[in-house]
């Protein structure tokens, strides 16, 4: 039930919804980062005001919140969690325990404490500014698409620009697993290699399908370091492995002249990959590239190519040279 409080400003919403877009009123402000909003933004005042009075997440909200912030491979570091913890004047209490049970104890004791989700719409809004992330922008798309994944049962979701705005409820994760379905049946229909079709999964096509091809090529760069124990990523990488006077690994014998242009050729074929889906330039962040399903199946192929070529790959043990 809500108290009196809070329907006076439901209703002072209702009138003039403009009059709250503030951060002088963060219970509204707070889901519309950034500011600028209209009063056209929300399906009607009245819904709005109603979806943005909700006090507190579940706890199990928070669970997932925090799980995806916090996780192991893709989520922040602790220091980061500690530091967006103080910038947000929230206790930090439970720093021995694994990040995200960290973060969970947190986010929910603060909310507890304030008895509104503030403190929980400021701290996602703070861990997910892109400017945070400019070193790995890459594994920065990752994360706010797990998010999201948790963030869509709250309603709420962060856009590629870092702002968190109100969706519908819970919609966003069926479109994505059937999304991600449909694009494992058809890639599985074109015998694509099993290492690709591990990257058809929803948290990756929430929006399109670029993070989840993008995904498949990283998993190119890792078999290439696996086979050959080379600390080295992208065009550093493919030289040492595939390229050179005496590649680590040849994809044939290297007998012939025509061999040695196949292996060549393979090697450049790796750079481009490489260059096409993990280099953003200071032009066209990448993270802005939008891939339809047509285009990552021909993709995927592409790199389920690879794979298999690489696994029929052996270590250069006989001293070929690309050299004539």
């Amino acid at each position: 039930m809500l108290d009196r409080r809070i329907v006076r400003k439901m209703s002072a919403f209702v009138k003039r919804p403009s009059r709250f877009l503030s951060p002088q009123y963060p219970w509204c402000y707070d889901l519309r980062v950034g500011g600028g909003a209209a009063e056209n933004d929300f399906d009607s005042p009245i819904s709005a005001a109603v979806r943005l009075m909700e006090p507190l997440f579940t706890d199990s909200e928070i669970q997932a919140i925090a799980q995806a912030l916090g996780d192991t491979n893709t989520g922040l570091t602790g220091t980061q969690i500690g530091e967006l913890l103080n910038r947000c004047r929230i206790r930090d209490d439970f720093a021995s325990e694994t990040k995200w049970r960290r973060l969970h104890k947190a986010l929910w004791n603060a909310q507890i404490e304030k008895q509104n989700r503030t403190p929980v719409l400021a701290f996602v809004r703070k861990a997910m500014k892109p400017e945070r992330h400019l070193r790995d922008s890459e594994r920065y798309e990752v994360l706010r698409s797990t998010l999201n994944r948790a963030l869509a049962f709250c309603g709420l979701a962060v856009q590629a620009d870092g702002t968190l705005t109100v969706t519908d409820r819970a919609r966003t994760i069926p479109e994505a697993e059937a999304r991600a379905r449909a694009l494992k049946l058809s890639l599985a229909s074109r015998g694509v290699h099993p290492d690709v079709l591990a990257f058809c999964r929803s948290e990756l096509v929430v929006d399109n399908y670029f993070h989840s091809v993008l995904e498949a090529s990283k998993s190119v760069a890792a078999k290439l370091r696996k086979l050959t124990n080379i600390d080295a990523d992208g065009t550093e990488l493919v030289d040492r492995v595939l390229s050179g006077p005496t590649p680590l690994l040849a994809i044939n014998s290297l007998t012939t002249k025509s061999e040695r242009s196949e292996q060549s050729g393979f090697a450049t074929l790796l750079k481009g990959t490489f260059g096409m889906f993990r280099n953003p330039t200071a032009h066209e962040a990448r993270v802005n590239w939008s891939i339809d399903k047509v285009d990552a199946e021909d993709l995927m192929s592409l790199l389920s190519l690879i794979h298999r070529r690489l696994d029929r790959a052996r270590p250069n043990t006989f001293g070929a040279v690309l050299s004539d």
